[in-house]
């Protein structure tokens, strides 16, 4: 029997086996009597032993956690009708639990599923981290690690930018030191009469003596 298979179910003592599934339940089979039947989901909630989390004052822990913590302890298992005798187990066997937040019936109900767990010879495993989260992590540090280098690349795509900027400015200088051709000089008045007084006049045609 399998630890990932075991679930506890709403409104129902005890835990179970899950042997299969359906649209509007599933099937189990309970650990304390080996009884099998169909539980509805429209009336039960399931819940996986190994997705129940429990509240420290750090971060949450997962249930497998405490269970290893309470098997590893050489404190024996406190009466469960014993409110008090349950605090001051967990207190000891994981002090890091948050009490305020962690209630007395669920201290009692982790010590009653731990016993059912033990007389099944129920394997306690820890969850593995999915292989998708260790990719993704990896990926986010590697990211990390090589974000200078992908710098480098806009950098230099900047220079590359301002280059013709340079090339220009070159065009402009060489346009100022090349010469300008001088305009052609206007001719003023002065000149134009100089022209006119230098060019020869035409002789006046004799004229005619009149017939006496």
């Amino acid at each position: 029997m399998e630890y990932s298979k075991i679930i506890s179910v709403t409104g129902l003592p005890g835990l179970f086996e899950l042997l299969s599934s359906k649209g509007d339940g599933a099937i189990v089979r309970s650990l304390d009597d080996k009884s099998t039947r169909f539980v509805s989901s429209r009336v039960h909630n399931f819940s996986h032993l190994e997705s129940i989390e429990i509240f420290t004052i750090r971060e949450n822990v997962n249930l497998a956690d405490v269970f290893l913590a309470m098997q590893s302890s050489d404190k024996a298992l406190p009466e469960g009708k014993d409110n008090a005798a349950v605090k001051v187990y967990f207190e000891a066997v994981y002090p890091d639990m948050d009490f305020e937040r962690v209630y007395t019936s669920d201290m009692k109900k982790i010590v009653k599923w731990l016993e059912i767990l033990k007389r099944n010879n129920i394997e306690i495993k820890a969850p593995v981290p999915e292989p998708e989260e260790e990719t993704a992590a990896a990926e986010q540090n590697a990211e990390q690690e090589t974000a200078p280098e992908a710098e480098k690349p806009k950098k230099a795509a900047k220079k590359k930018e301002a280059a013709p900027k340079e090339e220009k400015e070159d065009t402009k200088e060489e346009e100022i030191k090349a010469p300008k051709k001088k305009a052609a000089p206007k001719k003023t008045t002065a000149t134009k009469k100089e022209e006119k007084e230098a060019a020869p006049k035409k002789k006046a045609a004799p004229k005619k003596k009149s017939k006496e």
